[in-house]
């Protein structure tokens, strides 16, 4: 890959350089409060740090790069304002996951109680605003989304339940049956939300990301508006839509003007992974930037596929004139050994905020670069290393593989089954993807939100003699009756067929239970449970399993106050695992080797990280054939050398088999990364 010259132009901060491969205005220096003595609160942190921490006046942006304690700062950040007499319920956090804004507030609490020796902080920070972006806006939505036309009572749609919707009006277009093979409804959904997200028209959006349905845009255009449609008839929201209402709402004088004066800071984590959409509600939120403040590392934006922009972070002094740049690169994670390969690394992008990671900790072993013939011997070696460090106690649970796509370690589990060597593997299915989770809670949506046509079908369709179509029918029907009351005493006259037996009776008798509004939250599960527990046995060889997970639900039902809670937060921030739940199966003890995708893997650590297939074609990705992909592809190697703290082995393969059967088009010889550049190979130990 031929190299481009970089034209750098140096940003100046107040105690760094920040370089970047593109004109901008020059950042003012960050302002610092002036304190006779140095603030307690500050004490812990390096000189970076307390420059962010202590910032006053425009918008600030933190360059935060990878382990140099981007959480700490901006914990302590929230913790600064309330110590200086900011009214937490006037301030915004906004997080990307729950459990990361949660972990938040909880450090945010315990930094205020070490500043007043208390056992509970005299501070309210209970009054944060604090969540995900998709979070804020459904509470935002419910008390501001009359004004828009929405109802107060619309319920939200996961990923899944969105593509079946898709996937139904595709079918009712005659779309599937089409002379031409008109694109699946996951391939639709994707292109829905790419639009959605990206703001880019679907045609345009077509020709540059997906060519091979550019015959189909027509069609797929009025599939689109159909489902816009049908959504809003039946008082649904799907997950991109939340971000899109928001913007509404900011869009609305009125609305917009109480949203604004809620909040007196707004802070926001990874802001590399932000979209336009969210962008723009920043711009509306904070019209000149007085008190937000952004972290991210442009480094670690590896989510153009969800439509994530590095634009936001690199244009943000841009976009907020006057803004003050703190970087961060003190690093508490890697040995410096380990920081002189990924800093080289990085290096190689054409377009970023430059950073130069620094370690305190002694130097390290260098990282190793093993040039193996095929999957197999990379796969002997890893096993072989794996065990080492064990043998040298470093338990499993501290060493994890990472890979660029998740069936990348087919042939590594195959291996480490017959070692018997336990293993967790991340980025598949999600727990809540489940399709028995996915039916007990439809149950659950059904009773929130009559008109929810998605969760209506899937729960009327599981008893038995009950079509999809019928179950459409009978959802209509009950709509279209007016009211509970009405819709009730409709089907109570519809005879089932004689295959249903008593399901239809025992549903009726459910159905009033889960709506009425006297059952607690953990009973309605239990009865709904009651109900669907012979269904699951018929349906699924493994259902006492599945039944298993399912009685987590009981146990998730006593953290919410009530149903609408619940499942919101489980469409909005699912668990990823069942080990992720209470009373998991398998216990924090136990100890187990991770494997994950590079994306699953962004935020976490270990002491030694395995990063395989580092071959081109794999990193980078063949997928990635523009300039652009190419720089992320970068990055989502930069990524996965960074997790790693102790020891760092990079394995890439000379060939490739698909199938030992047969030859594929995957097949055949590979070079190593080009990623892997002579200036990296020097910082690494070759084997």
């Amino acid at each position: 890959m031929k190299k481009a010259v970089k034209k750098s132009v140096v940003v100046k901060t107040s105690k760094t350089a920040t370089t970047m491969a593109t004109k901008t205005k020059p950042a003012s220096v960050s302002k610092v409060s002036k304190v006779s003595k140095l603030s307690p609160l500050l004490e812990t942190l390096n000189q970076e740090q307390q420059k962010a921490v202590s910032h006053s006046g425009g918008p600030l942006l933190i360059i935060a790069g990878a382990g140099t304690g981007k959480t700490k700062t901006l914990v302590h950040r929230v913790a600064w304002l309330i110590e200086h007499g900011m009214d937490p319920s006037r301030i915004l956090l906004l997080t990307f996951t729950r459990r990361t804004a949660s972990e938040m507030l909880h450090r945010v609490d315990e930094t205020l109680r070490q500043q007043t020796n208390q056992k509970s902080s005299a501070h309210n920070y209970h009054g944060i605003w604090g969540g995900t972006f998709h979070a804020v806006a459904t509470r935002l939505l419910r008390m501001y989304g009359v004004a828009i036309g929405l109802s107060h009572s619309f319920t939200i749609l996961d990923r899944g339940d969105s593509e079946n919707l898709i996937g139904t009006i595709r079918a009712e277009m005659g779309l599937d049956k089409a002379k031409l093979k008109f694109p699946k409804k996951g391939t639709c959904m994707a292109v829905y939300s790419l639009h959605i997200n990206s703001r880019v028209p679907v045609d345009r959006l077509v020709a540059e990301r997906f060519p091979w349905i550019k015959p189909h845009v027509t069609k797929l255009v009025q599939l689109f508006k159909t489902y816009e449609k049908r959504k809003l008839g039946a008082a649904t929201l799907d997950y991109d839509d939340l971000l899109l209402y928001w913007l509404k709402l900011m869009e609305n004088k009125e609305t917009a003007s109480k949203i604004i004066n809620r909040f007196d800071h707004v802070l926001v984590d990874e802001y590399q992974d932000t979209n336009i959409v969210q962008s723009d509600i920043l711009r509306r939120l904070c019209p000149v930037g007085k008190g937000l403040t952004v972290v991210g590392d442009d480094a670690q934006s590896i989510y153009s596929f969800r439509a994530a922009t590095v634009r936001n972070i690199i244009d943000f002094p841009k976009q907020f004139p006057n803004t003050d740049v703190v970087t961060l690169e003190q690093n508490y994670r890697s040995t410096p050994t380990i920081l002189k390969t990924t800093n080289q690394v990085i290096d190689i992008a054409k377009e970023r905020y430059t950073k130069n990671l620094r370690s305190d900790k002694e130097q390290g072993v260098q990282p190793i670069l093993l040039r193996c013939y095929n999957d197999e011997e990379q796969v002997n070696f890893v096993v072989k290393e794996i065990l080492r460090l064990k043998q040298l106690g470093i338990p499993f649970r501290s060493q994890a593989v990472l890979f660029r796509a998740s069936h990348h370690s087919l042939q590594l589990e195959t291996e480490l089954a017959r070692k018997k060597i336990p293993f967790h593997k991340h980025g598949g299915l999600k727990f809540i993807e489940s399709a028995h989770i996915k039916d007990l809670v439809a149950f659950l949506r059904f009773a929130e939100n009559q008109r929810d046509e998605t969760a209506a079908v899937r729960s009327l369709s599981l008893m038995p003699g009950v079509g999809t179509k019928k179950a459409l029918v009978l959802s209509q029907e009950f709509v279209a009756a007016g009211d509970f009351a009405q819709g009730l005493a409709k089907w109570k006259k519809w005879k089932p067929p004689k295959s249903t037996g008593d399901f239809w009776t025992k549903f009726l008798h459910l159905f009033e239970k889960l709506t009425n509004g006297s059952l607690p939250l953990e009973k309605q599960i239990a009865a709904t449970l009651e109900f669907y527990s012979p269904i699951l046995e018929e349906q699924y060889d493994d259902y006492k399993n599945r039944l298993t997970d399912l009685e987590q639900l009981q146990e998730i039902a006593l953290k919410f106050k009530d149903r609408t809670e619940m499942l919101t937060d489980l469409t909005l921030d699912p668990p990823s695992s069942t080990d992720e739940l209470p009373n998991k199966n398998l216990k924090k003890e136990n100890d187990y080797l991770t494997l994950s995708t590079i994306h699953s893997a962004k935020g976490l650590e270990w002491n030694s990280v395995f990063v395989i297939h580092a071959s081109d074609g794999f990193i980078p990705s063949d997928k990635a054939t523009d300039t652009e992909g190419i720089e992320e592809e970068l990055r989502l190697f930069y990524v996965a050398l960074t997790r790693a703290q102790q020891n760092l082995y990079i394995c890439s393969p000379k060939y490739f088999f698909s199938n030992f059967n047969s030859w594929s088009d995957d097949d055949g010889y590979r070079d190593i990364s080009r990623f892997i550049d002579n200036k990296v190979k020097k910082t690494l130990k070759s084997l």
